[in-house]
């Protein structure tokens, strides 16, 4: 073997079947992980493999409030040093502006390090004017707003319209990108039904009203969510609660590098040896 063939990547060797993938920084094909304690080492391991396919980690609930002292804060810089954004969980902030302590947390998140914050209602009820408010609070203070829409599996179930509505307004409103919830089971929430699947009825009528799919991150905690959302959008599609374990079998359904996806083109190419 030649010293060239030696040094070359896989890169220039092969190409992506499913081509297009957008590198970062970037807009679509966000990656949103879903860390639930993670240890200091599993996060320096994580992001040393995978920096490259995560766009966003969000620390789960109300868990950076539970962490051993200072490790928090390293937790925080070790995913800045590799320009990944990191932000609370959105059931945090919903404890927060239930005691009126919205702008005391949106505080405490800037001086830890935070570089994003999740405004939800999926368990708490928040009203419009308190949600535009907490909007734009945190915009005003310089934080990547992102708004998460739908209740928990325990909350009253919304229609696909007020769905849709609620995340036109919270882009209107200041928000980057609004999560369409999924929690980390992927059942019986959002659009997915008892099976996980997705209620495509619904689909097609959120799509109605939200013309860009860009501007949603698409909790979908499991490979057939994930799967189909790549075959109905492309590679560039936002997935969101990516479990840490999971980011490069994920991006290799994203490029083509698994079955799952491989067969989308497996029949177009030509083929010699």
């Amino acid at each position: 073997m030649s010293g060239q063939e030696s040094t070359a990547s896989w890169r220039d060797i092969i190409s992506f079947p499913l081509g297009g993938r957008q590198s970062k920084p970037r807009d679509c094909g966000l990656t949103m992980v879903i860390d639930k304690g993670m240890g200091i080492g599993e996060t320096r391991d994580l992001l040393q493999i995978n920096y490259e396919h995560i766009d966003f980690i969000k620390l789960g609930f109300g868990t950076p409030a539970l962490y051993a002292a200072g490790t928090l804060e390293e937790k925080i810089q070790l995913a800045r040093s590799y320009d990944i954004e990191i932000y609370p969980g959105g059931t945090f902030m919903e404890v927060a502006i239930m005691q009126n302590k919205t702008r005391e947390f949106l505080c405490k998140c800037k001086s830890l390090g935070f570089t994003a914050v999740e405004i939800s209602d999926g368990t708490v009820f928040i009203s419009q004017e308190v949600r535009e408010q907490a909007i734009f609070m945190a915009a005003e203070m310089g934080f990547r707003v992102l708004t998460e829409v739908g209740k928990k599996n325990n909350g009253p179930e919304l229609s696909v319209h007020t769905l849709a509505t609620q995340a036109m307004r919270d882009l209107e409103k200041g928000s980057y990108k609004v999560i369409l919830e999924g929690r980390e089971c992927g059942i019986n929430v959002g659009l997915y039904d008892q099976n996980g699947q997705m209620a495509r009825k619904d689909l097609k009528v959120l799509l109605e009203y939200i013309d860009d799919p860009a501007l949603i991150i698409w909790e979908a905690p499991l490979k057939n969510q994930q799967q189909d959302l790549i075959e109905k959008f492309g590679p560039n599609v936002n997935l969101g609660n990516i479990q840490p374990q999971e980011v490069l079998a994920v991006e290799a359904l994203r490029v083509g590098l698994r079955a799952d996806t491989l067969q989308f083109v497996a029949n177009l190419e030509d083929m010699n040896i």
